[in-house]
């Protein structure tokens, strides 16, 4: 699971723990595995610089999800180049991409058909991908995803 800073930490310990734990802003992508459904959901760890994200993934990666704040507008092109800068990775190639348009709850949030044009993600047509409105307060949203991603078929 990746995002700009601040963008999904929360949804980690939601899924993790079963409740919203109050978190501080990193600029460090954590490792995380996420166990759902008797599926576990590997994390991919990435640390950021000045000039962007950089770090490893792995070759077993199925599958990447990418949490955009919706709110924060002024962030989205920076979430476009960096979604699209790791997509670019020979690892991911064949990933399933599951986006979280995240904080719904706020009045300005963007809804999934503005996040899945500002993302440029109807220009991945070749990719098996999905995008879902989530509200961590409310729990609506990232159970329904992991459930879609779930059922996703695995790259042999």
């Amino acid at each position: 699971m990746v995002g700009l800073d601040a963008a999904g930490k929360t949804i980690l310990y939601k899924l993790n723990l079963g409740e919203i734990v109050t978190t501080n802003p990193t600029i460090v992508f954590d490792v995380e595995t996420v166990e759902y459904n008797n599926y576990q959901h590997h994390g991919v760890g990435r640390a950021r610089t000045r000039s962007g994200l950089c770090g490893a993934t792995t070759a077993r990666t199925h599958s990447l999800i990418f949490v955009v704040v919706s709110s924060v507008r002024e962030h989205v092109n920076q979430a476009r180049e960096a979604l699209l800068q790791i997509l670019a990775e020979n690892e991911l190639r064949d990933a399933v991409l599951l986006v979280f348009a995240n904080k719904q709850d706020l009045s300005n949030a963007m809804n999934v058909a503005e996040i899945t044009d500002k993302l440029s993600l109807h220009s991945l047509c070749h990719r098996n991908r999905y995008t879902k409105a989530t509200c961590l307060t409310s729990g609506h949203g990232p159970y329904e995803a992991l459930d879609w991603l779930s059922n996703q078929p695995r790259n042999q």
